[in-house]
C-alpha cells in the first residue's frame, strides 16, 4: 500500500507539470481557436534561460526565475506576431503546419547554441521532504502541486473577473462581434499567448528542477502529453486541463510501476482514445450546438 501511495504522489508531481502546460494549450485554443504545437518547446526555452541566468550570468535565483518568466512571455508574444498573426484568416491546416515549423525552429536553434549534449543543472528548489507515516513526499512534489493549484485559481479568477478576461471570453465567442464592441482582438490574443508562455516557463522551471538535465528536445514529449491532458480534460476548460494533467500523470506513474515502463506512453494514449470514444468533448468539456 505504501508503494501504491508513493506512485500516486509521483504521478501527481508529474501530472502537475502536465497540467501547467495544458493550461497554456487550453488558453490559446479557447481564445484563438488554434493548437500551438510549439508550446511544449517554450518549456525547453524557459529551462535553458534559467540555466543561462544562473550558471552563466551568476544572477540570484529569484531574479533569474523572474527574468525567465518575462523572457518566455515576450518570446510567446513575438512568435504569435511573426508566425501566427499573418495566418489569422488562413485554413487551420496552415496554422498547424506553421506551429510544427516553429517547434522545429526552436529545437534546432537550441541545438546550434547549446549542442545536443545534455547539461546537468542542480535543482533550485530546496524544500525538505515531508514524512507521513511510511510515506515520504519530496519537497519538489509539494512545491509543484501548490504552484499548479495557485496558477489554476489565479487564471480562473483572471478570466472571470477582470476586464481583460471579459475581452478574452468575448473574442472566444465571436471575434467579429468583439471587435465591433471596441475590443482590440489582436492585443487580446497577444495577451493570451503571453499568459500561456508564462505558464510554460513556470512548467519548464519545475521540470528542470525535477529532472535536473537540459537538452533541446526536452519539451517535445511533455508538450504532446500536455496536449493529450488538455483534450482528456476538455480542451478550452481550465479546470479540465488541471484534471486531465493530474489524471495523465497518475496513469503514467502507475503504468510504469506495475505494467511496463516501455508501454506506459502507449497506455496513456490508449486511455485518451477510450475516454474520447465515450465522451468526445473530454471529461469537463461541453457540447456546443452550431447553427448553420
Amino acid at each position: 500500500m505504501t508503494n501504491v501511495i508513493e506512485q500516486l504522489i509521483n504521478g501527481l508531481r508529474t501530472g502537475s507539470i502536465y497540467a501547467l502546460i495544458a493550461l497554456g494549450y487550453t488558453m490559446v485554443y479557447g481564445i484563438a481557436k488554434m493548437i500551438n504545437f510549439a508550446h511544449g518547446d517554450i518549456i525547453m526555452v524557459g529551462a535553458y534561460l534559467l540555466y543561462v541566468f544562473i550558471d552563466i550570468f551568476k544572477l540570484p535565483i529569484i531574479l533569474s526565475v523572474v527574468l525567465t518568466i518575462v523572457m518566455c512571455s515576450l518570446i510567446g508574444v513575438f512568435i504569435e506576431k511573426v508566425a501566427y498573426k499573418p495566418l489569422r484568416k488562413a485554413a487551420p491546416l496552415s496554422v498547424l503546419i506553421t506551429a510544427i515549423g516553429v517547434s522545429f525552429f526552436l529545437q534546432n536553434a537550441s541545438l546550434l547554441i547549446f549542442s545536443a549534449n545534455p547539461i546537468k543543472f542542480e535543482s533550485i528548489i530546496k524544500v525538505n521532504a515531508v514524512h507521513i507515516g511510511n510515506v515520504s513526499i519530496a519537497g519538489i512534489t509539494i512545491v509543484t502541486f501548490i504552484v499548479t493549484s495557485i496558477a489554476m485559481v489565479l487564471l480562473t479568477s483572471f478570466i472571470k473577473y477582470t476586464k481583460t478576461g471579459y475581452a478574452m471570453r468575448a473574442v472566444s465567442e465571436d471575434k467579429g462581434a468583439a471587435q465591433l464592441m471596441g475590443i482590440n482582438v489582436n492585443r487580446t490574443i497577444s495577451i493570451t499567448f503571453a499568459i500561456g508562455s508564462l505558464l510554460a516557463a513556470i512548467a519548464g522551471i519545475l521540470f528542470l528542477s525535477q529532472y535536473q538535465s537540459l537538452k533541446p528536445t526536452m519539451g517535445a514529449l511533455p508538450g504532446i502529453k500536455a496536449f493529450v491532458a488538455a483534450v482528456l480534460g476538455g480542451i478550452g476548460s481550465i479546470p479540465g486541463a488541471m484534471l486531465g494533467g493530474l489524471a495523465l500523470g497518475v496513469i503514467e506513474s502507475i503504468s510504469k510501476a506495475y505494467i511496463s515502463s516501455q508501454l506506459s506512453d502507449a497506455i496513456v494514449f490508449s486511455v485518451l482514445i477510450l475516454v474520447l470514444l465515450v465522451k468526445p468533448t473530454g471529461l469537463l468539456g461541453k457540447n456546443f450546438i452550431e447553427k448553420v
